[in-house]
């Protein structure tokens, strides 16, 4: 089979990975890809946003599935496009992806069909946004862009100040653009986050290994959102009874919600939870695999990745059993300095030969020149390491890094600790 991976990023670089073990594939091409794709796929350089382009890039090398990485082209209607060509791809429709194209829609539904999450509130005028805020206690809340930010759209407000900047930043200031022309405001939760992956074919599912994902740019949750800083997989968090519970009153609701709303779900449903004191709560769905989360989920998969996904398309996904590993992943992300604000690309990386093979390096910002690679974005490389013990997987990425170079480098140090005192 010739397959065909849409996106640039780490998460895109773990599933070209993945494909590439399988006994199925023939060939793998990438769109746009980057400079670690380049070395196990062919690489071409045509605009997400151009469905006719990559439909005729299809037909031409006789693509035979096509998997999309990121969301922006599954919330743009891709899987409609390609459907009504008779051509193969793997996530949901326009209508499914509404889950993670608007936030007040996702809110919408958990509300219908009793799913627990936060209590919540939706605004399309700041004027009564900052009014309703007025009428609020004290107490940390959560601000929202409704539309897609890159990860980003969400922002936690400990006190009624932070929260009346958010709202004007969101629908005045527009510093996501259309994102925040609606905004969805809701009580904060706390407890542990766990992010779950569920693969559908509309009527059956299996979930991936759950993981935990580390979102702030600074130590102990600190300093501004990211898309993603480090994640490990699996949580201890979420124990094999909250893991069923989970499944009874979040995943299965929301796949017989979608289909009593005659929505079709197939591909890839992110749940993000919080493990509150009242039990497992809905922070978000999207509707692709998670970035970074993937880099840790798909290396404990020991189910060829492809078939899963073939059978998702063929809709015969209960064909299919899923086998998971029991060891730990653990993925730290190395960025360049200023991210997630502003930074410079184009710094040479060096080091990457010198890694023990047990290590994988999942690139994300980088390009490659010749034998050299180099910065190209905010989130420039994973390094991802698996064992049966959590705290060495833990210190091999982090030894790892230490032979790892760029200028102004910068990564969490404690990425999965906060696990190790879990597990004791």
């Amino acid at each position: 089979m010739n397959v065909l991976v849409l996106g640039s990023g780490g998460r895109e670089h773990a599933i070209v990975w993945k494909i590439s073990q399988s006994k199925l594939v023939d060939k793998i091409f990438c769109i746009p890809g980057n400079g670690g794709i380049a070395d196990i796929a062919e690489c071409h350089d045509i605009a997400l946003s151009d469905f006719h382009a990559l439909a005729a890039f299809v037909k031409e090398n006789r693509v035979d599935i096509t998997v999309v990485g990121p969301e922006q082209p599954l919330v743009d209607g891709i899987v409609d496009f390609f459907n009504e060509k008779d051509l193969h791809i793997f996530g949901p429709n326009k209508q499914a992806a509404q889950l993670e194209g608007s936030k007040a829609f996702a809110k919408k539904i958990m509300q219908k069909y009793n799913i627990p999450t936060a209590d919540f509130r939706e605004f399309s005028d700041a004027h009564e946004a900052h009014t309703y805020l007025q009428d609020l206690t004290e107490r940390p809340i959560v601000v929202k862009a409704d539309g897609l930010a890159a990860g980003k759209g969400v922002i936690v407000c400990p006190n009624l100040e932070t929260a009346n900047q958010a709202v004007d930043g969101l629908m005045n200031q527009k510093i996501f653009q259309d994102a925040g022309s609606k905004v969805v405001i809701e009580e904060m939760m706390t407890g542990e986050e766990v992010s779950i992956f569920v693969i559908t074919d509309g009527k059956d599912y299996h979930t991936l290994t759950p993981a935990q994902d580390f979102k702030r740019a600074e130590e102990n949750d600190e300093g501004k959102n990211t898309g993603g800083m480090g994640s490990y997989a699996p949580t201890p968090f979420l124990t094999s009874e909250l893991n069923e519970q989970v499944k009874k009153t979040i995943i299965e609701p929301m796949l017989d919600g979608l289909r009593s709303e005659g929505i079709h779900y197939s591909g890839v449903l992110y749940v993000g939870l919080m493990l509150t004191p009242e039990g497992p709560k809905v922070v978000e769905f999207n509707c692709r695999f998670g970035d970074p989360e993937t880099q840790v989920v798909l290396p404990l998969m020991e189910t060829d990745l492809l078939r899963v996904i073939k059978a998702t398309v063929d809709g015969r996904l209960a064909d299919v059993e899923v086998s998971l590993s029991d060891e730990y992943a653990v993925a730290v992300v190395l960025a360049s300095g200023g991210y997630p604000e502003y930074y410079e690309k184009g710094k040479k990386i060096s080091g990457l030969a010198e890694l023990p093979e047990q290590l994988t390096v999942f690139h994300a910002g980088t390009r490659k020149d010749g034998d050299e690679y180099f910065t190209n974005g905010g989130r420039v490389m994973a390094v991802v390491s698996t064992s049966r013990i959590l705290i060495e997987a833990t210190n091999r990425v982090y030894a790892a890094i230490s032979r790892l170079h760029f200028d102004d480098m910068q990564y969490r140090s404690d990425i999965a600790r906060r696990a190790w005192k879990a597990l004791g």
